[in-house]
């Protein structure tokens, strides 16, 4: 009987990555099933650009034990955040005035990002175990932010006072994994950060990151950032070590 593996040199490598390799040919065309998985895939991320989070049902959820504040981008609808990604970075100024600043060690912000499904599907878990290793810090309120991109969360931790932000949002969707959760932290918000200010984890979803392994990893740079006063490609992300060092050690 012949071994499938002799028939299809491909098959042990698609045993082991989500990568579309070796699909193989119908005469000048894919077979008929790698065709259907790719549009299958391709419809999936496009729900996950274009869908959006139920932050009603999420506030109340997290409400029960939590703080709650929503809040929305400059984008007044979707069309408008995706072809306008600086209207994305900023709070409508009508919802600042909501905003009490006070003297927070961290402030998160749950953002729908480009991924709806990953919001929905991941983010209050996160939370929550991010939450359960932050009890002796001061956490201000939760802030739900609608049409609302990465550096959003500078804005709002300015608003705050917060000593650092920490941003969970949807990523952009692949071909693979359309419900990617990130997380950026942020020290010293403000409206102007660059990108390379911040540190961030991608990939947190059912066949990437864990939710209680991302709540390890951000608690862990929260409390080396307060303590060195940095974030970005000045804190190296060693969680083998004892403590973190400033990337020029």
């Amino acid at each position: 009987m012949s071994n499938p593996i002799d028939l299809d040199p491909f098959a042990r490598f698609r045993a082991v990555t989500r990568a579309r390799i070796g699909l193989g040919r119908a005469g000048d065309s894919l077979p008929i099933r790698a065709v259907l998985d790719f549009q299958l895939a391709h419809a999936r991320a496009r729900d996950a650009v274009h869908g959006r989070v139920d932050f009603s049902a999420m506030a109340e959820r997290i409400g029960a034990t939590q703080s709650v504040i929503r809040l929305k981008s400059r984008a007044t609808d979707r069309s408008t955040y995706l072809a306008r990604p600086d209207l994305g970075r900023r709070v409508d100024p009508t919802a600042l005035a909501g905003i009490e600043k006070g003297e927070w060690d961290v402030a998160f912000v749950i953002a729908d990002g480009l991924s709806a499904a990953a919001v929905e599907a991941h983010a209050e878990t996160v939370l929550s175990a991010c939450l359960r290793r932050m009890g002796d810090l001061r956490i201000a309120p939760i802030a739900l932010g609608e049409q609302a991109r990465v550096a959003f969360g500078d804005e709002v931790g300015e608003a705050f006072g917060a000593r650092i932000i920490v941003v969970l949002i949807g990523e952009r969707p692949g071909l693979s994994v359309p419900d990617s959760l990130g997380a950026y932290l942020t020290f010293d918000p403000k409206v102007g950060r660059r990108d390379s200010e911040r540190n961030c984890l991608s990939n947190i979803h059912a066949d990437g990151l864990t939710h209680e392994m991302a709540a390890d990893k951000i608690a862990w740079l929260t409390r080396q950032a307060l303590r060195l006063g940095l974030t970005g490609v000045d804190l190296k992300e060693d969680m083998a070590g004892t403590e973190a060092l400033p990337a020029s050690t």
